[in-house]
């Protein structure tokens, strides 16, 4: 954690393929690098984005009661064909044969798989409810690809599947769902609203997607502005009640509030007000979906019911774009210096920055603060660099850490240090341990 050690390999001219703020910010920041059309290598900083991302999102689902597991990413063409979805799926699925020309695919979803588990291991009503999580790198052959990893070919996704008995235990898990949701986006200083929407190839009637609004959005939108003044907060929520779970799915999806793909105008008009009314661009980070037995039944995923006859279970999918939820955070909070990343989603917690390396006084006390936030549990990064102040400062404001501490021979003969805020610019002078004190408490109060 000191950048004389790092990798980092920051741009200082944005590449010309780089259309949207997010793609440019993480390819000029050092976080990712293109190996192909659409595909990208995470190196360190972006790696480490993704990895704090993830964490919050099994937290969260784990919170919520849903069990973590891993399925391949290959997949058996067989059982897509059993569901019918094999060729109706389109060009977006990479297709393969093995060396014994067995058909395969890059799994772009895996209702299909995670069903023909359920099936093979679950046969009684007693085993249910059932949700089952990955999170797991996929595969959509996008005919154009572009935006960075907002919209590549490979991505990084949360995919959840429920099993219920009844079709009231399934829309109670898509309720359970969007309360997880909101508190996983809320966490990374994000509002995602949730919008009623268009469910595509995975198909079934109820389906919302989360959007982040931003002018970059893919989306068009079209909303009642009291939405935007929604917020989860740290309510206590018990996932297990019923009424709870859907008076949050009430409170957050009652407004109109609908993407591009199920807008009605005239449904738009008689239900907001027109000084409430609102267009945007919005960028999808997740989607909930409720099918029934559009799965269960083709495929045999049945259980015994209470009477002793065989009953299709009712099913969902859950997914959340996580390598998507780096370029939306960015798209959502940067300035025209660089990232300014929300606490909850950090690379490192603090930046150091030495004024003056190689002076005695200077090194020493900037090891103090890197070894003294490390001990309280803090990754500070630290640009030990012997390069000018003005390029460790635009390294640090691309890079976007919430807090830098700077360290010079000036301050310290007065006994301070200067602490920097990334969002709004303003600096305050504090002892050295004074500084540690402040940055602790706010990482400790999230």
């Amino acid at each position: 954690m000191r950048l004389s050690r790092y990798f980092l390999p920051v741009l200082k001219e944005t590449p010309a393929e780089a259309q949207i703020v997010s793609h440019r910010l993480m390819l000029r920041a050092g976080m990712i690098k293109q190996s192909a059309s659409g595909i990208y290598s995470w190196l360190p900083l972006g790696f480490k984005v993704l990895r704090k991302i993830e964490n919050i999102v099994h937290e969260e689902q784990i919170r919520a009661g849903h069990i973590p597991f891993q399925m391949p990413t290959l997949q058996s063409a067989d059982l897509w064909r059993e569901s019918g979805r094999y060729d109706d799926y389109g060009e977006e699925m990479l297709r393969m044969k093995d060396r014994h020309g067995r058909d395969l695919l890059f799994t772009p979803t895996a209702e299909e798989l995670v069903t023909d588990i359920f099936r093979s291991h679950v046969s009684s009503y007693k085993d249910l409810p059932l949700t089952l999580y990955q999170i797991q790198w996929k595969f959509r052959d996008e005919i154009r690809p572009r935006f960075g990893v907002m919209r590549g070919r490979e991505f990084y996704m949360k995919d959840g599947y429920n099993f219920d008995l009844t079709k009231e235990d399934a829309l109670h898990a898509y309720n359970r769902h969007l309360v997880s949701y909101l508190r996983t986006y809320e966490r990374m200083g994000l509002q995602a609203i949730p919008m009623r929407a268009d469910s595509g190839p995975i198909g079934g009637d109820d389906t919302h997607e989360f959007l982040v609004l931003a002018e970059t959005g893919e989306s068009e939108v079209f909303y009642d502005s009291v939405i935007t003044d929604l917020k989860f907060g740290d309510r206590d929520i018990d996932y297990d009640s019923h009424e709870q779970c859907q008076a949050v799915m009430e409170e957050f999806t009652g407004r109109y509030a609908r993407t591009d793909e199920t807008h009605d105008e005239a449904a738009f008009e008689a239900q907001v007000p027109q000084e409430r009314r609102r267009t945007a661009r919005g960028i999808e980070v997740g989607q909930i979906f409720y099918f029934g037995t559009k799965y269960s039944e083709p495929m045999g995923a049945t259980v015994q019911g209470h009477d002793g006859k065989p009953v299709p279970v009712h099913m969902g999918s859950h997914g959340i774009g996580v390598s998507r939820l780096l370029g939306a955070i960015i798209e959502a909070s940067h300035d025209d210096k660089g990232i300014i990343w929300p606490e909850g989603v950090t690379p490192f917690h603090c930046g150091i920055v030495n004024l003056k390396q190689g002076d005695e006084e200077a090194d020493a006390a900037c090891d103090a603060l890197y070894q003294s936030l490390r001990a309280l549990g803090l990754e500070p990064l630290y640009d030990d660099r012997k390069e000018r102040a003005g390029g460790k400062f635009a390294t640090m404001d691309l890079i976007g850490l919430p807090w830098r501490i700077t360290v010079g021979p000036r301050g310290l003969k007065n006994g301070v240090v200067e602490l920097t805020c990334r969002q709004t610019g303003e600096s305050e002078e504090l002892p050295p341990e004074q500084a540690v004190a402040k940055v602790a408490q706010i990482y400790a109060e999230m």
